[in-house]
């Protein structure tokens, strides 16, 4: 026999509303005891929502489909990795195109999920931007960014505070009693561009003139490269704050490979928090975001959305943690 939401709320004395309600996250709050007369008739009879015929309601795929930048970067892996987690415990699988850092790649995968009508979407832009957020206003798809801007305008956005995790990490290194220091920049998206920013607030607060600002790709190959750059300057750095911990990987070994010694030679501190900074020699000092919180804000602000609730488009903004290792100088702990 199938088992109805009606015959839950019959057996929970309430109604299929309420039902609803408690399955879905909302639209409306619903009293405690409610909830767990509720959630008690759920388990008794063994109920499961009927996503197919959810999905024929809405005219859409009971899915979510999630695009970033670089299949490849252990960050986008983690928060990815993060929102399937959130998207699973919600009911949702979660489909994840790759751009590759190719911005019609990117748009034909936006392309095909519209098409396929998920659910929603979420969205870390390689390039394509404002344009992601302006193909789903006019399929009429639930958009959340994260990590970049893309059209604050149109959409709701999950991102990490970098300016001021990018003004912790410089005035860190200031507190080693580092004066000359450098920065390794990414391409021009609004996360370096953020991150720049701190550093230079940060150099401006402590009366400190700012150093060589060097931008490449956010790969471990780019910031391999950028030292012997940065390396130029008459008066060289004595520390280096880098836009994101692929980078910074890359600039270990480029230190190592020139005989540096790190921290001593060149202090080195990054931004982004990859569980594999841990594990370079000395361990890599990170500004660490909090992926498993954007993770699960996005999919919270996505389902918001699909369920009928009204979130408003902004910008939503995590903390940083510093996470101090051996590269800043620092007690290199496990």
């Amino acid at each position: 026999m199938v088992v109805t939401r009606a015959d839950v709320a019959r057996l929970a004395g309430t109604s299929p509303a309420l039902v609803s309600y408690v399955l879905n996250g909302g639209p409306r709050s619903v009293a405690p005891a409610t909830r767990a007369r509720i959630e008690a008739a759920i388990a008794e009879l063994g109920y499961r929502p009927n996503m197919s015929a959810r999905s024929l309601r809405m005219n859409r795929g009971h899915a979510l489909g999630m695009v970033i930048p670089d299949g490849a970067n252990p960050f986008f892996a983690e928060l990815s990795a993060a929102i399937e987690t959130a998207a699973f415990a919600r009911g949702y699988p979660l489909f994840v195109g790759n751009a590759a850092g190719d911005e019609s790649r990117e748009q034909a995968y936006v392309r095909s999920f519209i098409d396929r009508r998920v659910e929603g979407l979420l969205a870390i832009s390689s390039s394509w931007g404002a344009g992601i957020a302006e193909a789903c206003e006019q399929a009429n798809m639930v958009l959340v960014a994260l990590d970049r801007v893309i059209d604050p305008a149109r959409c709701a956005h999950v991102l990490c505070d970098s300016v001021a995790g990018a003004r912790t990490a410089v005035e860190h290194l200031i507190g080693h009693g580092h004066h000359r220091i450098a920065c390794l920049s990414g391409p021009h998206v609004s996360t370096a561009e953020d991150r720049v920013r701190g550093y230079r607030e940060a150099l401006t607060t402590a009366g400190l003139p700012e150093g060589p600002v060097v931008r490449t790709d956010f790969g471990g190959a780019a910031g391999y490269r950028a030292l012997s750059e940065l390396l130029r300057d008459p008066v060289p750095p004595t520390a280096v704050f880098v836009t994101s911990d692929l980078q910074a990987m890359g600039m270990l070994r480029a230190a190592y490979d020139a005989g540096l010694h790190v921290p001593d030679d060149l202090a080195v501190v990054a931004f982004d928090g990859i569980e594999y900074g841990r594990y370079t020699r000395p361990g890599l000092t990170t500004m660490a975001q909090p992926t498993q919180r954007m993770g699960q804000t996005a999919v919270e602000l996505l389902l918001e959305q699909i369920d009928g609730g009204t979130t408003q488009p902004g910008v939503v903004r995590l903390d940083a943690r510093l996470a101090a290792r051996g590269s800043c100088g620092c007690p290199d702990e496990f």
